[in-house]
Order: C-alpha cells, then sequence, then structure tokens
C-alpha cells in the first residue's frame, strides 16, 4: 500500500511539472476557468453554427421558446447575464424575426416567433453535440461533474 502510494505522489508531481512546463498559469483559476471557456465557445460555435445563430442568441432562443412572455429580467436571471446584455440580444433577436416583444402597460413581455419555434429542435441538437464532444474528451462522469462543480462555483461567486 505505501509503495502504490508513493508512485500516485511521484505521478502526480510529473503531472503538475508537465502542466506547469505546457503553461506557468495552470494554477491560476482565472486563466484556467477562462481557457477553458475560449475552448467551450469554440466548439459551441462550431456546433451552432448550423443554426445561424452565436451560442448566446441561442440560448436566449431556447430560453424564450420554452417560456413565452418572460419579461426581460426573468431572461437575465436565468441566462446569468446583465439586463443590458439581455437587451442588446432581445433587440438583435427581434430584427432577426426570432422573438417579439409586447408591451403590457409598463412591463414588456418576450415571445418567440414561428421562426424561433422552427429552429428550436436544431438549436437543442446543436447544444447536445456539444455536450458529446466535451464528453467523448472527458468521460461522462468528469463532463457531469465539471458542469456541476462549475456552475455551483458561478452560483457561489455572484453570491452577494
Amino acid at each position: 500500500m505505501k509503495k502504490h502510494l508513493h508512485i500516485q505522489i511521484k505521478v502526480f508531481i510529473f503531472v503538475a511539472e508537465m502542466m506547469e512546463k505546457k503553461s506557468p498559469y495552470c494554477k491560476c483559476l482565472y486563466y484556467s476557468a477562462n481557457a477553458l471557456a475560449r475552448i467551450i465557445t469554440k466548439i459551441a460555435e462550431e456546433e451552432f453554427a448550423v443554426t445561424g445563430l452565436a451560442p448566446s442568441y441561442a440560448f436566449v432562443v431556447m430560453t424564450v421558446n420554452k417560456n413565452p412572455g418572460l419579461q426581460a429580467g426573468e431572461i437575465s436571471e436565468i441566462m446569468m447575464l446583465t439586463p443590458s446584455t439581455v437587451t442588446r440580444l432581445l433587440e438583435k433577436l427581434e430584427t432577426q424575426d426570432l422573438i417579439k416583444r409586447h408591451t403590457e402597460g409598463r412591463t414588456t413581455l418576450v415571445y418567440p416567433t414561428k421562426h424561433s419555434v422552427e429552429l428550436d429542435e436544431q438549436i437543442k441538437a446543436a447544444w447536445f453535440k456539444i455536450y458529446q464532444r466535451c464528453e467523448a474528451k472527458l468521460g461522462e462522469t468528469l463532463t457531469k461533474q465539471l458542469t456541476a462543480d462549475i456552475f455551483n462555483a458561478a452560483i457561489k461567486l455572484e453570491a452577494k
């Protein structure tokens, strides 16, 4: 047992040294999270390209398709984006006939269009392909655990 532990420690040290040779910033959360985000963004852009939408737009469309009549602030909370970012995304989607906004008094509600509903299955298929590509490289367990850990960290870091 002691010999096995000694070998594991040597392997861990070797892997850590190799990571540092690849990047001196590999132990930095900011650097590592952004490196991962860039890679995942590239994968998402490739998969969502078939829809004609960038990933952020595709997620807004899915959100509105699933929840017709949401307010922009609710979309902002669901998407974990600032209200100004959601407003910009909604304006662009409206010009593309993918959402429509309806004002009732002081409240503006967001609804899907026929075009966005028609795109829904294609968007969901692209979303699933992102997961499949990650799972193929990382394995199912790590993909699920990494997803949960990253989201939980985002929630904790965002909390006031």
